[in-house]
Parts: structure tokens; C-alpha cells; sequence
């Protein structure tokens, strides 16, 4: 149970950039008035919603309170931290206990009650531009009604009312949106999949989502994904655990190279094909960056869990990944993110834990873009 004192390493300055002119390499880019940003958009603050004995996570948790705590402390030593928690008092007391007070000035706490801690599901998707921030609050209704959600689908009002998110509230809980289903390259391109945003417990086969998502997050066109599987996956094919933009119109995807996972091979390798297909704005074939797809790993049940290495968090100067204690696997992953992401640290963390409820590192967290977090509120 001791402190966290590994260094990180200097930030890197050339991130802080303007999002309409930039990318994370200096490079200028397509300017837009109101967009959804990229995950590489200089961040305010990302957020955590800590886990405690009412959630799924009752019976373990221990064990992945500690991965919260060195999630904790990968990310509040790099940029400001957002605790959403009912027990503000007892979360600030054990961090203070394990973490350097480098790291525990970071962090900001909102006390609020919660059902789960899928934060990448029931945070706010911001929305930037010349007008300012927009803070679109979509309806979360537990992955399709798989969950209770209705304390989590209130989150983000607490935050807003507490002073601490700035910008303006728009009330989107006429769609059901995750943050999870969806990824943006910041230059008008979205990418997510059919299976999710279609299915029948979210937006059905409502012909207006496409048009809303639009107009909503501000970009110009979507990539709709029919194609792509993860066992065990209960999100209904979030984009995040199968393919994700990066910089330079690159995108990471989890390719299966083993024939005899039937459950996984003839989709992955088809939702290959379906990524070889799609252009740029410009026209150009994306760089396809293959992601290794780890060995089978199954709950106590014997059932299979959707462990992905695509489930990684961008923070303004690190790269904050999933392993599976599957050395050659878990190495594989790392060259393949630190050749997308050059100038970003690479940091490991064991997500084993995490994946025992369906989820990883991306799925744990949310960011928020830059002038987002009020910091003298907080």
C-alpha cells in the first residue's frame, strides 16, 4: 500500500495548440466554427467515477480500487483530475494516503450519487468552437436498458449546477448517446457503428439520428461501421473496443490473426475490409494501424470478456493503455500506439480488473477539452 513516486517525464509543450489550426505535430489543419474535437485537443481535465460498494463493483472491490488509484495517478500528475463520487471525504482521505501531493493538488471532487462508473458513457460530450463551449448532455440509459442508470444519467447536471464544467448546457436526452459509441477526428469526420447507435434499446431505426449527430456535434459526415465483434461485449459494438482515430488520418483497429477464434476472426478481418474502404475528406485511404488481439480471458462463469488494447486514453502528454498480463501481446500493443503517437509517453496499466465488468481504460474515463474545467471554482 505505498505512494506511487515513479517520475513522469516533462510534458510536452508543443501540445498546447489551437485546436482549429493544429494538430498535435504543429501541423495546420481544416478550420471549423463548432466541432466535436479530437481526443488529442489540449484537455482541461479528464474525469474518473470512483467505484463504491453500491455498484457492480461490490464483490472486488479492492482490487480495482487500486486500478483507480493508479489511474488516478497516471493522470492527475499530467493534467486535473475529476472525482465524481457519493463519498467525496473517503476518496480524497485514501489518495491523500497513496499518492504524492504532486499528484493529489489535481484533483477535484463532485460529490454526487452513481450507479456505475462507466464515465466514458455518462460524461458530457463537448462540443468547441468560436462560440464557446457546449456541454450536450445526451440521455444514458444503461447501454440499451441492459443497467440501472438513472443516477448516472444525472451526472453531468451535478457537475454543471456545482460550477465547475463552464460553457453552455444543451439538454440532448431526447437521443441516447455514449461517449464510447462514438469517435471524432476533430476535422468533421465521426466513426462509429450501426449495431449501437441502431439498436432497438437505444435510437432504433430512427432515420434522423445520422442528421442529428450531425448537426449536434458539429461535423460534416459519419463513418458508419457494420462490422466488428468483441465476445462478451455488452455495449452493443462500442467504436472505442474496435477502431479509433489518430492523428495524421491514421486509425487504430484490433485485427485478429487467428483462424481458429471463430468467434472472432471472420469479423475482425471484415471489418478490416470495411476500414480499407473508407477515405479522408480529402479522398486519401486512412493509415491502418493494426492492434493485436489478446488471448482469450473469461470471467469466473467460464464466459468470455471483450478484452481490447483500442481502449486507450489520449491525455495531453501520455498515451494511457490497457495490458493483460499477456507480455508479447501487451509489447505489441505498445509499439503499435507509441509509432501512432511519437511524441506522447506510453503508460501501461494492468486492466485486468477492470475488464472483469465489460470494460477497459477508455471506458473508465472521460476527457474534458481545453477551458472546460472552471479550476478556480474547483
Amino acid at each position: 500500500m505505498g505512494i506511487f513516486t515513479l517520475p513522469p517525464k516533462l510534458p510536452h509543450t508543443d501540445l498546447d495548440y489551437d485546436l482549429f489550426m493544429r494538430n498535435p505535430e504543429g501541423v495546420p489543419v481544416r478550420r471549423l466554427k463548432r466541432t466535436l474535437p479530437a481526443e488529442w485537443f489540449p484537455q482541461s481535465a479528464v474525469q474518473l467515477t470512483w467505484p463504491h460498494t453500491a455498484t457492480d463493483w461490490n464483490y472486488m472491490l479492492n482490487e480495482i480500487t487500486e486500478t483507480y488509484v493508479r489511474l488516478a495517478y497516471e493522470i492527475a500528475i499530467r493534467e486535473k483530475l475529476l472525482i465524481v463520487t457519493p463519498e467525496p471525504e473517503a476518496v480524497e482521505q485514501l489518495l491523500k494516503e497513496r499518492l504524492p501531493q504532486r499528484a493529489t493538488k489535481h484533483i477535484v471532487y463532485v460529490a454526487c450519487p452513481t450507479n456505475d462508473t462507466w464515465a466514458r458513457d455518462h460524461g458530457f460530450i463537448t462540443v468547441v468552437g468560436t462560440g464557446g463551449n457546449e456541454l450536450l448532455d445526451f440521455s444514458f440509459n444503461g447501454w440499451g436498458g441492459k443497467f440501472e442508470s438513472s443516477l448516472d444519467n444525472a451526472i453531468n447536471r451535478h457537475i454543471f449546477d456545482a460550477g465547475i464544467a463552464t460553457g453552455t448546457y444543451v439538454d440532448c436526452l431526447d437521443i441516447v448517446l455514449e461517449g464510447g459509441s462514438i469517435e471524432s477526428d476533430g476535422m468533421g469526420t465521426l466513426l462509429t457503428t450501426a449495431c449501437c447507435l441502431n439498436a432497438p434499446g437505444r435510437n432504433g431505426d430512427d432515420c434522423h439520428i445520422e442528421s442529428e449527430l450531425m448537426e449536434r456535434l458539429g461535423v460534416e459526415r459519419i463513418l458508419w461501421l457494420h462490422h466488428g465483434h468483441l465476445e462478451g461485449d455488452d455495449t452493443d459494438g462500442h467504436i472505442d473496443t474496435l477502431a479509433r482515430l489518430c492523428p495524421y488520418n491514421q486509425i487504430a483497429y484490433v485485427k485478429c490473426d487467428d483462424p481458429s477464434d471463430s468467434i472472432h476472426f471472420d469479423e475482425l478481418m471484415a471489418m478490416e475490409r470495411e476500414l480499407k474502404t473508407f477515405t479522408t475528406l480529402s479522398g486519401d485511404p486512412y493509415t491502418l494501424v493494426p492492434l493485436p488481439h489478446p488471448s482469450p480471458i473469461y470471467d469466473s462463469d467460464g464466459k468470455r470478456l471483450p478484452a481490447t488494447y483500442a481502449n486507450f486514453l489520449i491525455t495531453n502528454s501520455a498515451i494511457i493503455y490497457p495490458t493483460y498480463r499477456q507480455p508479447e501481446f501487451d509489447e505489441q500493443a505498445r509499439k503499435a500506439l507509441q509509432k501512432i503517437f511519437p511524441k506522447y509517453d506510453l503508460v501501461g496499466i494492468d486492466a485486468t480488473a477492470l475488464i472483469q465488468q465489460h470494460g477497459s481504460i477508455h471506458c473508465a474515463t472521460m476527457q474534458f477539452p481545453k477551458g472546460v474545467i472552471n479550476t478556480q471554482q474547483a
